[in-house]
Protein backbone atom coordinates (compact mmCIF):
# COMPACT_ATOMS: atom_id res chain seq x y z
CA UNK A 1 0.00 0.00 0.00
CA UNK A 2 1.17 3.31 -1.55
CA UNK A 3 2.05 6.19 1.58
CA UNK A 4 -0.84 8.48 -0.52
CA UNK A 5 -2.84 5.30 -0.10
CA UNK A 6 -2.53 5.39 3.05
CA UNK A 7 -2.86 8.53 4.08
CA UNK A 8 -6.33 8.60 2.33
CA UNK A 9 -7.70 5.47 3.71
CA UNK A 10 -7.21 7.11 7.54
CA UNK A 11 -4.70 4.04 8.24
CA UNK A 12 -1.40 3.56 9.18
CA UNK A 13 0.77 0.87 9.39
CA UNK A 14 2.59 1.63 12.97
CA UNK A 15 2.63 -0.61 15.44
CA UNK A 16 1.03 -0.28 18.66
CA UNK A 17 3.48 -0.02 21.22
CA UNK A 18 1.50 -1.82 23.82
CA UNK A 19 0.71 -5.03 21.70
CA UNK A 20 3.02 -7.58 23.48
CA UNK A 21 1.58 -6.98 26.47
CA UNK A 22 -1.69 -6.78 24.59
CA UNK A 23 -0.31 -10.57 24.18
CA UNK A 24 0.22 -11.19 27.54
CA UNK A 25 -3.13 -11.01 28.53
CA UNK A 26 -4.82 -12.42 25.39
CA UNK A 27 -3.04 -15.27 25.38
CA UNK A 28 -4.22 -15.71 29.42
CA UNK A 29 -7.93 -15.28 28.42
CA UNK A 30 -7.53 -18.12 25.49
CA UNK A 31 -5.81 -20.59 27.72
CA UNK A 32 -8.90 -19.96 30.33
CA UNK A 33 -11.32 -21.14 27.19
CA UNK A 34 -8.78 -23.89 26.32
CA UNK A 35 -8.84 -25.15 29.63
CA UNK A 36 -12.16 -25.05 30.43
CA UNK A 37 -13.21 -27.49 27.45
CA UNK A 38 -11.10 -30.24 29.35
CA UNK A 39 -10.81 -29.20 33.14
CA UNK A 40 -14.25 -30.18 33.53
CA UNK A 41 -13.95 -33.26 32.14
CA UNK A 42 -11.78 -34.53 35.03
CA UNK A 43 -14.33 -33.04 38.19
CA UNK A 44 -17.52 -34.47 36.35
CA UNK A 45 -17.64 -38.07 38.38
CA UNK A 46 -17.37 -35.97 41.46
CA UNK A 47 -19.64 -32.99 40.50
CA UNK A 48 -22.43 -36.09 39.34
CA UNK A 49 -22.14 -37.29 42.71
CA UNK A 50 -22.16 -34.28 44.45
CA UNK A 51 -25.01 -32.61 42.85
CA UNK A 52 -26.82 -36.03 42.06
CA UNK A 53 -26.86 -35.40 38.73
CA UNK A 54 -28.17 -38.83 36.42
CA UNK A 55 -26.05 -40.86 34.43
CA UNK A 56 -29.20 -40.08 31.56
CA UNK A 57 -28.15 -35.96 31.74
CA UNK A 58 -24.65 -36.05 33.12
CA UNK A 59 -23.74 -35.39 29.36
CA UNK A 60 -25.71 -31.96 29.51
CA UNK A 61 -22.32 -30.76 31.42
CA UNK A 62 -20.34 -30.86 28.66
CA UNK A 63 -23.43 -30.69 26.10
CA UNK A 64 -24.50 -27.02 27.62
CA UNK A 65 -21.47 -25.45 26.86
CA UNK A 66 -20.79 -26.86 23.88
CA UNK A 67 -24.14 -25.98 22.10
CA UNK A 68 -23.95 -22.05 23.41
CA UNK A 69 -20.34 -22.08 22.51
CA UNK A 70 -20.32 -23.63 19.18
CA UNK A 71 -23.86 -21.79 18.19
CA UNK A 72 -22.79 -18.56 18.79
CA UNK A 73 -19.25 -18.17 17.44
CA UNK A 74 -20.08 -16.45 14.11
CA UNK A 75 -22.96 -14.06 16.24
CA UNK A 76 -19.89 -13.32 18.43
CA UNK A 77 -17.68 -12.88 15.38
CA UNK A 78 -19.82 -10.12 14.30
CA UNK A 79 -20.40 -8.25 17.52
CA UNK A 80 -16.47 -7.88 18.00
CA UNK A 81 -16.57 -5.83 14.46
CA UNK A 82 -19.78 -4.16 15.53
CA UNK A 83 -19.13 -3.34 19.49
CA UNK A 84 -15.34 -3.26 19.43
CA UNK A 85 -12.86 -6.14 19.79
CA UNK A 86 -11.79 -4.69 22.87
CA UNK A 87 -15.01 -4.38 24.19
CA UNK A 88 -16.09 -7.53 24.02
CA UNK A 89 -13.23 -8.86 25.14
CA UNK A 90 -13.43 -7.52 28.37
CA UNK A 91 -17.03 -8.11 28.36
CA UNK A 92 -16.83 -11.73 27.61
CA UNK A 93 -13.80 -11.95 30.08
CA UNK A 94 -16.64 -10.63 32.85
CA UNK A 95 -19.21 -12.94 31.82
CA UNK A 96 -17.43 -16.22 31.83
CA UNK A 97 -16.02 -15.31 35.52
CA UNK A 98 -19.48 -15.27 36.45
CA UNK A 99 -20.78 -18.06 34.83
CA UNK A 100 -17.73 -19.76 36.43
CA UNK A 101 -18.29 -18.32 40.18
CA UNK A 102 -22.12 -19.88 39.61
CA UNK A 103 -21.01 -23.06 38.44
CA UNK A 104 -18.53 -23.68 41.62
CA UNK A 105 -21.26 -22.81 43.43
CA UNK A 106 -24.10 -24.89 42.26
CA UNK A 107 -26.19 -27.18 44.19
CA UNK A 108 -28.17 -28.85 41.66
CA UNK A 109 -28.09 -30.05 38.42
CA UNK A 110 -30.35 -27.02 36.85
CA UNK A 111 -27.74 -24.19 38.14
CA UNK A 112 -24.81 -26.36 36.91
CA UNK A 113 -26.25 -26.65 32.78
CA UNK A 114 -27.01 -22.89 32.86
CA UNK A 115 -24.08 -22.20 34.02
CA UNK A 116 -22.21 -24.13 31.79
CA UNK A 117 -24.53 -22.56 29.22
CA UNK A 118 -23.47 -19.15 30.43
CA UNK A 119 -19.88 -19.68 29.95
CA UNK A 120 -20.43 -21.19 26.18
CA UNK A 121 -22.37 -17.65 25.49
CA UNK A 122 -19.46 -15.46 26.98
CA UNK A 123 -16.64 -17.85 25.66
CA UNK A 124 -18.37 -17.67 21.79
CA UNK A 125 -17.81 -13.53 22.55
CA UNK A 126 -14.38 -13.75 24.01
CA UNK A 127 -12.68 -16.38 21.82
CA UNK A 128 -13.26 -14.60 18.55
CA UNK A 129 -12.78 -11.32 19.94
CA UNK A 130 -8.99 -12.36 21.12
CA UNK A 131 -8.05 -14.01 18.02
CA UNK A 132 -9.34 -10.68 15.75
CA UNK A 133 -7.28 -8.81 18.47
CA UNK A 134 -4.27 -10.46 17.56
CA UNK A 135 -5.03 -10.07 13.50
CA UNK A 136 -5.10 -6.54 14.22
CA UNK A 137 -2.34 -5.91 16.30
CA UNK A 138 0.57 -7.66 14.74
CA UNK A 139 0.66 -6.83 11.08
CA UNK A 140 4.84 -7.27 10.61
CA UNK A 141 5.34 -11.12 9.05
CA UNK A 142 8.21 -11.69 11.69
CA UNK A 143 6.05 -10.05 14.45
CA UNK A 144 3.21 -11.80 13.37
CA UNK A 145 4.74 -15.09 13.22
CA UNK A 146 5.83 -15.15 17.18
CA UNK A 147 2.45 -13.52 18.05
CA UNK A 148 0.40 -16.33 16.30
CA UNK A 149 3.30 -19.28 17.63
CA UNK A 150 2.46 -18.53 21.11
CA UNK A 151 -1.46 -18.42 20.34
CA UNK A 152 -0.86 -21.42 18.91
CA UNK A 153 0.74 -23.41 21.49
CA UNK A 154 -1.60 -22.59 23.87
CA UNK A 155 -4.78 -23.17 21.21
CA UNK A 156 -2.82 -26.49 20.93
CA UNK A 157 -1.78 -27.55 23.91
CA UNK A 158 -4.19 -26.10 26.49
CA UNK A 159 -6.38 -28.91 26.51
CA UNK A 160 -4.03 -31.00 28.01
CA UNK A 161 -2.22 -28.81 30.15
CA UNK A 162 -6.38 -28.65 31.47
CA UNK A 163 -6.60 -32.13 32.21
CA UNK A 164 -3.38 -31.70 34.85
CA UNK A 165 -4.59 -28.77 36.40
CA UNK A 166 -8.10 -30.93 36.47
CA UNK A 167 -6.42 -33.74 38.13
CA UNK A 168 -4.89 -31.52 40.87
CA UNK A 169 -7.51 -29.39 41.65
CA UNK A 170 -10.07 -32.64 41.74
CA UNK A 171 -7.85 -34.50 43.79
CA UNK A 172 -6.39 -32.38 46.55
CA UNK A 173 -9.04 -29.65 46.61
CA UNK A 174 -12.29 -29.82 45.07
CA UNK A 175 -14.37 -30.59 42.04
CA UNK A 176 -15.54 -27.03 42.54
CA UNK A 177 -12.48 -25.22 42.30
CA UNK A 178 -12.17 -26.54 38.18
CA UNK A 179 -14.95 -23.77 38.03
CA UNK A 180 -13.13 -21.14 40.27
CA UNK A 181 -9.75 -21.31 38.81
CA UNK A 182 -11.50 -19.40 36.05
CA UNK A 183 -11.94 -16.07 38.01
CA UNK A 184 -8.25 -14.81 38.65
CA UNK A 185 -7.47 -15.89 34.98
CA UNK A 186 -10.59 -13.55 33.53
CA UNK A 187 -9.89 -10.94 36.37
CA UNK A 188 -6.35 -10.51 35.83
CA UNK A 189 -6.74 -10.37 31.75
CA UNK A 190 -9.55 -8.10 31.74
CA UNK A 191 -7.49 -5.66 33.79
CA UNK A 192 -4.67 -6.50 31.88
CA UNK A 193 -6.74 -5.98 28.23
CA UNK A 194 -8.59 -2.77 29.50
CA UNK A 195 -5.20 -1.17 30.68
CA UNK A 196 -3.05 -1.91 27.81
CA UNK A 197 -5.11 -3.10 24.91
CA UNK A 198 -5.29 -0.05 21.94
CA UNK A 199 -7.68 -1.55 19.37
CA UNK A 200 -6.95 0.63 16.19
CA UNK A 201 -9.59 3.30 14.84
CA UNK A 202 -11.71 2.85 12.14
CA UNK A 203 -11.88 -0.93 11.51
CA UNK A 204 -14.82 -1.61 13.14
CA UNK A 205 -18.16 -3.16 10.93
CA UNK A 206 -21.13 -0.58 11.55
CA UNK A 207 -23.20 -1.89 9.47
CA UNK A 208 -26.66 -3.66 10.71
CA UNK A 209 -26.56 -6.88 12.24
CA UNK A 210 -28.20 -9.48 10.08
CA UNK A 211 -30.97 -10.71 11.95
CA UNK A 212 -31.60 -13.41 9.46
CA UNK A 213 -28.55 -14.69 9.13
CA UNK A 214 -28.20 -14.78 13.27
CA UNK A 215 -31.06 -16.96 14.01
CA UNK A 216 -30.23 -19.61 10.95
CA UNK A 217 -26.40 -19.92 12.06
CA UNK A 218 -27.14 -20.23 15.32
CA UNK A 219 -30.37 -22.91 14.86
CA UNK A 220 -28.02 -24.44 11.84
CA UNK A 221 -24.94 -24.70 14.23
CA UNK A 222 -26.76 -25.63 17.54
CA UNK A 223 -28.69 -28.52 15.59
CA UNK A 224 -25.68 -29.93 14.21
CA UNK A 225 -23.64 -29.85 17.24
CA UNK A 226 -26.29 -31.43 19.31
CA UNK A 227 -26.44 -34.26 16.42
CA UNK A 228 -23.29 -35.18 16.75
CA UNK A 229 -23.34 -34.93 20.71
CA UNK A 230 -26.78 -37.43 20.33
CA UNK A 231 -25.12 -39.46 17.93
CA UNK A 232 -22.74 -40.60 20.98
CA UNK A 233 -25.41 -41.62 23.19
CA UNK A 234 -28.69 -42.72 21.21
CA UNK A 235 -27.24 -43.60 17.86
CA UNK A 236 -26.74 -42.65 14.28
CA UNK A 237 -30.03 -44.38 13.64
CA UNK A 238 -31.99 -42.47 16.15
CA UNK A 239 -35.12 -40.69 14.39
CA UNK A 240 -34.01 -37.49 16.73
CA UNK A 241 -30.39 -37.70 15.74
CA UNK A 242 -31.28 -37.68 12.06
CA UNK A 243 -33.75 -34.83 12.43
CA UNK A 244 -31.02 -32.58 13.74
CA UNK A 245 -28.82 -33.57 11.05
CA UNK A 246 -31.59 -32.61 8.72
CA UNK A 247 -32.67 -29.62 10.48
CA UNK A 248 -28.87 -28.68 10.31
CA UNK A 249 -28.94 -29.21 6.42
CA UNK A 250 -31.53 -27.12 5.86
CA UNK A 251 -31.20 -24.02 8.14
CA UNK A 252 -27.40 -23.96 7.31
CA UNK A 253 -27.89 -24.35 3.40
CA UNK A 254 -30.74 -21.37 3.73
CA UNK A 255 -27.68 -19.40 5.84
CA UNK A 256 -25.29 -19.65 2.57
CA UNK A 257 -28.52 -18.45 0.36
CA UNK A 258 -29.51 -15.45 2.82
CA UNK A 259 -25.66 -14.42 3.14
CA UNK A 260 -25.37 -14.17 -0.47
CA UNK A 261 -28.27 -11.95 -0.95
CA UNK A 262 -28.28 -9.61 2.41
CA UNK A 263 -26.76 -5.97 2.23
CA UNK A 264 -24.56 -6.72 5.60
CA UNK A 265 -24.02 -10.59 5.86
CA UNK A 266 -23.75 -11.52 9.19
CA UNK A 267 -20.67 -14.04 7.12
CA UNK A 268 -19.75 -12.40 4.61
CA UNK A 269 -18.82 -15.39 1.99
CA UNK A 270 -16.29 -13.48 0.50
CA UNK A 271 -14.10 -14.89 3.98
CA UNK A 272 -14.93 -17.97 3.28
CA UNK A 273 -14.33 -18.99 -0.14
CA UNK A 274 -11.18 -17.21 -0.64
CA UNK A 275 -9.19 -20.10 -1.55
CA UNK A 276 -6.28 -20.32 1.80
CA UNK A 277 -9.03 -19.19 4.35
CA UNK A 278 -11.28 -21.84 3.24
CA UNK A 279 -8.21 -24.61 2.75
CA UNK A 280 -7.23 -23.54 6.34
CA UNK A 281 -10.89 -23.88 8.20
CA UNK A 282 -11.38 -27.25 6.46
CA UNK A 283 -8.04 -28.81 7.29
CA UNK A 284 -8.09 -27.09 10.82
CA UNK A 285 -11.47 -28.96 11.55
CA UNK A 286 -10.72 -32.60 10.17
CA UNK A 287 -7.28 -31.92 12.69
CA UNK A 288 -9.60 -31.66 15.30
CA UNK A 289 -11.40 -34.24 14.45
CA UNK A 290 -8.85 -36.27 15.19
CA UNK A 291 -7.17 -34.67 18.07
CA UNK A 292 -10.23 -34.23 20.07
CA UNK A 293 -10.85 -38.06 20.16
CA UNK A 294 -7.50 -39.13 20.81
CA UNK A 295 -8.10 -37.37 24.02
CA UNK A 296 -10.26 -39.03 24.93
CA UNK A 297 -9.33 -42.22 24.37
CA UNK A 298 -5.83 -41.82 25.79
CA UNK A 299 -7.34 -40.32 29.24
CA UNK A 300 -9.61 -43.63 29.71
CA UNK A 301 -6.68 -46.06 28.45
CA UNK A 302 -4.66 -44.12 31.18
CA UNK A 303 -7.29 -44.36 33.66
CA UNK A 304 -9.19 -47.29 32.85
CA UNK A 305 -6.64 -49.92 31.64
CA UNK A 306 -3.52 -48.87 33.29
CA UNK A 307 -4.96 -47.73 36.24
CA UNK A 308 -3.42 -44.15 36.65
CA UNK A 309 -4.96 -41.17 39.17
CA UNK A 310 -6.06 -37.95 37.40
CA UNK A 311 -2.83 -36.35 38.17
CA UNK A 312 -0.85 -38.92 36.18
CA UNK A 313 -2.60 -39.59 33.69
CA UNK A 314 -2.09 -35.44 32.96
CA UNK A 315 1.36 -35.57 33.58
CA UNK A 316 1.42 -38.63 30.98
CA UNK A 317 0.70 -35.81 28.34
CA UNK A 318 3.35 -33.53 28.91
CA UNK A 319 5.66 -34.66 26.26
CA UNK A 320 2.24 -33.53 24.18
CA UNK A 321 2.27 -30.35 25.53
CA UNK A 322 6.03 -29.88 24.80
CA UNK A 323 5.95 -30.96 21.31
CA UNK A 324 3.23 -28.66 20.76
CA UNK A 325 5.00 -25.65 22.36
CA UNK A 326 8.06 -26.66 20.20
CA UNK A 327 6.17 -27.04 17.02
CA UNK A 328 4.45 -23.71 17.36
CA UNK A 329 6.96 -21.31 19.01
CA UNK A 330 10.42 -23.15 17.57
CA UNK A 331 9.43 -24.37 14.34
CA UNK A 332 6.14 -22.66 12.78
CA UNK A 333 7.29 -19.64 13.96
CA UNK A 334 11.03 -19.50 12.99
CA UNK A 335 10.36 -20.88 9.50
CA UNK A 336 6.97 -18.84 9.01
CA UNK A 337 8.68 -15.84 7.08
CA UNK A 338 10.75 -18.10 5.23
CA UNK A 339 8.84 -20.94 3.87
CA UNK A 340 5.02 -21.16 2.40
CA UNK A 341 2.49 -22.27 5.30
CA UNK A 342 1.59 -24.89 3.33
CA UNK A 343 4.93 -26.43 3.66
CA UNK A 344 4.27 -26.41 7.52
CA UNK A 345 0.70 -27.11 8.05
CA UNK A 346 0.77 -30.50 5.06
CA UNK A 347 4.18 -31.68 7.16
CA UNK A 348 2.90 -30.92 10.38
CA UNK A 349 -0.43 -33.38 9.94
CA UNK A 350 1.87 -35.95 8.46
CA UNK A 351 4.13 -36.10 11.69
CA UNK A 352 1.51 -35.81 13.77
CA UNK A 353 -0.41 -38.79 11.82
CA UNK A 354 3.33 -40.74 12.49
CA UNK A 355 2.45 -40.10 15.73
CA UNK A 356 -0.70 -41.45 15.93
CA UNK A 357 0.71 -44.23 14.46
CA UNK A 358 2.83 -45.23 17.41
CA UNK A 359 0.31 -45.48 19.15
CA UNK A 360 -1.96 -47.83 17.10
CA UNK A 361 0.32 -50.51 18.91
CA UNK A 362 -1.08 -49.87 21.99
CA UNK A 363 -1.98 -52.95 24.45
CA UNK A 364 -3.04 -53.59 28.05
CA UNK A 365 0.80 -53.65 28.88
CA UNK A 366 2.15 -51.58 26.47
CA UNK A 367 5.70 -49.43 27.33
CA UNK A 368 4.87 -45.62 28.03
CA UNK A 369 8.85 -44.67 27.33
CA UNK A 370 8.15 -47.16 24.16
CA UNK A 371 4.89 -46.60 22.73
CA UNK A 372 2.81 -43.58 24.36
CA UNK A 373 6.14 -40.92 24.80
CA UNK A 374 6.93 -41.12 21.05
CA UNK A 375 3.53 -41.29 19.83
CA UNK A 376 2.67 -38.22 22.18
CA UNK A 377 6.15 -35.95 21.37
CA UNK A 378 5.15 -36.46 17.19
CA UNK A 379 1.63 -35.69 17.49
CA UNK A 380 2.12 -32.87 19.53
CA UNK A 381 4.98 -31.51 17.46
CA UNK A 382 3.14 -31.75 14.10
CA UNK A 383 0.01 -30.17 15.51
CA UNK A 384 2.24 -27.29 17.11
CA UNK A 385 3.76 -27.05 13.55
CA UNK A 386 0.59 -26.96 11.40
CA UNK A 387 -2.06 -24.84 14.06
CA UNK A 388 0.36 -21.68 14.28
CA UNK A 389 0.87 -20.60 10.48
CA UNK A 390 -2.88 -22.21 10.42
CA UNK A 391 -4.43 -19.70 13.13
CA UNK A 392 -2.27 -16.72 11.48
CA UNK A 393 -3.46 -17.21 7.65
CA UNK A 394 -6.98 -17.97 8.64
CA UNK A 395 -7.00 -14.11 9.56
CA UNK A 396 -3.94 -12.47 7.39
CA UNK A 397 -5.17 -10.42 4.30
CA UNK A 398 -9.19 -10.36 5.52
CA UNK A 399 -10.34 -6.80 6.00
CA UNK A 400 -10.14 -5.61 9.25
CA UNK A 401 -14.05 -4.90 9.45
CA UNK A 402 -14.57 -8.95 8.99
CA UNK A 403 -11.69 -10.01 11.40
CA UNK A 404 -13.93 -10.64 14.03
CA UNK A 405 -15.93 -13.04 11.69
CA UNK A 406 -13.08 -15.01 10.12
CA UNK A 407 -11.68 -15.75 13.63
CA UNK A 408 -14.91 -17.78 14.52
CA UNK A 409 -15.09 -19.40 11.89
CA UNK A 410 -11.47 -20.75 13.19
CA UNK A 411 -12.97 -21.49 16.58
CA UNK A 412 -16.37 -22.86 15.01
CA UNK A 413 -14.38 -25.12 12.77
CA UNK A 414 -12.52 -26.11 15.71
CA UNK A 415 -15.69 -26.41 17.83
CA UNK A 416 -17.90 -28.18 15.11
CA UNK A 417 -14.40 -30.80 14.87
CA UNK A 418 -14.44 -31.83 18.16
CA UNK A 419 -17.63 -32.26 18.62
CA UNK A 420 -17.80 -34.04 15.42
CA UNK A 421 -14.78 -36.19 16.36
CA UNK A 422 -15.64 -37.11 19.96
CA UNK A 423 -19.16 -38.09 18.60
CA UNK A 424 -17.61 -40.30 15.51
CA UNK A 425 -14.21 -41.67 16.94
CA UNK A 426 -16.49 -42.62 20.22
CA UNK A 427 -18.69 -44.72 18.18
CA UNK A 428 -16.33 -46.31 16.27
CA UNK A 429 -14.60 -47.66 19.40
CA UNK A 430 -17.68 -48.96 21.18
CA UNK A 431 -18.56 -50.67 17.32
CA UNK A 432 -14.90 -52.24 17.31
CA UNK A 433 -14.97 -53.06 21.82
CA UNK A 434 -18.39 -54.39 21.20
CA UNK A 435 -17.68 -56.99 17.95
CA UNK A 436 -14.03 -57.83 19.74
CA UNK A 437 -16.19 -58.53 23.33
CA UNK A 438 -18.60 -60.73 21.08
CA UNK A 439 -15.57 -62.64 19.42
CA UNK A 440 -13.82 -63.62 22.58
CA UNK A 441 -16.05 -63.63 25.65
CA UNK A 442 -17.01 -67.49 24.78
CA UNK A 443 -13.64 -68.63 25.19
CA UNK A 444 -13.33 -66.87 28.96
CA UNK A 445 -14.61 -68.80 31.70
CA UNK A 446 -13.15 -67.32 35.00
CA UNK A 447 -14.26 -63.60 35.97
CA UNK A 448 -10.90 -62.58 35.55
CA UNK A 449 -10.63 -63.85 31.80
CA UNK A 450 -14.04 -62.59 31.43
CA UNK A 451 -12.77 -58.42 32.61
CA UNK A 452 -9.34 -59.25 30.71
CA UNK A 453 -11.15 -59.97 27.13
CA UNK A 454 -13.43 -56.74 28.24
CA UNK A 455 -10.15 -54.22 28.30
CA UNK A 456 -8.90 -55.93 25.46
CA UNK A 457 -11.81 -55.21 23.57
CA UNK A 458 -11.25 -51.66 24.79
CA UNK A 459 -7.97 -51.44 23.64
CA UNK A 460 -8.95 -52.73 20.06
CA UNK A 461 -11.84 -49.89 20.09
CA UNK A 462 -9.44 -47.55 20.74
CA UNK A 463 -6.80 -48.89 18.32
CA UNK A 464 -9.50 -48.85 15.69
CA UNK A 465 -10.74 -45.25 16.04
CA UNK A 466 -7.01 -44.26 16.22
CA UNK A 467 -6.60 -45.65 12.57
CA UNK A 468 -9.52 -43.85 11.35
CA UNK A 469 -8.21 -40.47 13.06
CA UNK A 470 -4.66 -41.35 11.17
CA UNK A 471 -6.97 -41.19 7.90
CA UNK A 472 -8.25 -38.29 8.70
CA UNK A 473 -4.81 -36.85 9.53
CA UNK A 474 -3.80 -37.62 6.26
CA UNK A 475 -6.53 -35.69 4.35
CA UNK A 476 -6.02 -32.90 5.93
CA UNK A 477 -2.75 -33.25 4.94
CA UNK A 478 -3.68 -33.23 1.38
CA UNK A 479 -6.31 -30.44 1.44
CA UNK A 480 -3.37 -28.07 2.91
CA UNK A 481 -1.47 -29.06 0.80
CA UNK A 482 -3.71 -28.39 -2.35
CA UNK A 483 -5.85 -25.52 -1.26
CA UNK A 484 -3.61 -23.38 1.06
CA UNK A 485 -1.37 -22.02 -2.23
CA UNK A 486 -0.62 -18.31 -1.30
CA UNK A 487 3.43 -17.78 -0.77
CA UNK A 488 5.47 -16.96 2.44
CA UNK A 489 4.19 -13.79 4.08
CA UNK A 490 5.63 -10.64 2.62
CA UNK A 491 6.81 -12.67 -0.68
CA UNK A 492 6.03 -12.93 -4.09
CA UNK A 493 2.17 -14.16 -4.88
CA UNK A 494 2.19 -17.64 -5.70
CA UNK A 495 1.54 -17.66 -9.88
CA UNK A 496 -2.34 -18.62 -11.01
CA UNK A 497 -3.63 -18.24 -7.59
CA UNK A 498 -6.43 -15.71 -7.49
CA UNK A 499 -6.41 -12.00 -6.64
CA UNK A 500 -7.37 -12.30 -2.98
CA UNK A 501 -4.26 -14.71 -2.76
CA UNK A 502 -2.47 -11.86 -4.37
CA UNK A 503 -3.77 -9.19 -1.58
CA UNK A 504 -3.07 -12.21 1.23
CA UNK A 505 0.71 -12.70 -0.15
CA UNK A 506 1.79 -9.00 -0.32
CA UNK A 507 -0.36 -6.92 2.23
CA UNK A 508 -0.22 -6.94 5.56
CA UNK A 509 -3.78 -5.90 7.55
CA UNK A 510 -3.95 -2.15 7.68
CA UNK A 511 -3.95 -1.09 11.08
CA UNK A 512 -5.20 2.62 11.67
CA UNK A 513 -3.08 5.25 13.69
CA UNK A 514 -4.83 6.19 16.82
Amino acid sequence: MSQSAVKASGVSDAPDAGRWKALVFIALAQLMVVLDATIVNIALPSAQQDLGISDGNRQWVVTAYALAFGGLLLFGGRIADLWGRKRTFVTGLAGFAVASALGGAATNEAMMFGSRALQGVFGALLAPAALSLLAVMFTDAKERAKAFGIYGAIAGGGGAVGLILGGFLTEYLNWRWTFFVNIPFAVIAAAGAYLVIREPKGSRNRSPLDIPGVVLSTLGLVALVYGFTRAESNGWSDATTVGMFVGAAVLLLSFVFVEARVKAPLLPLRVITERNRGGIYLSLGLAVIAMFGLFLFLTYYLQVVKGYTPVKTGFAFLPMIAGMITGSTQIGARLMTRVAPRLLMGPGFLVAAAGMLFLTQLEINTSYAGVLLPGMLLLGLGMGTAFMPAMSMATMGVEPRDAGVASAMVNTSQQVGGAIGTALLNTIAASATTSYIADHMGGASSRSQQQLVQLQGQVQGYISAIWFAVGILVVAAAIALTFVNAGRPGGPAVSGSGAGDAAEDELPIPVVAH
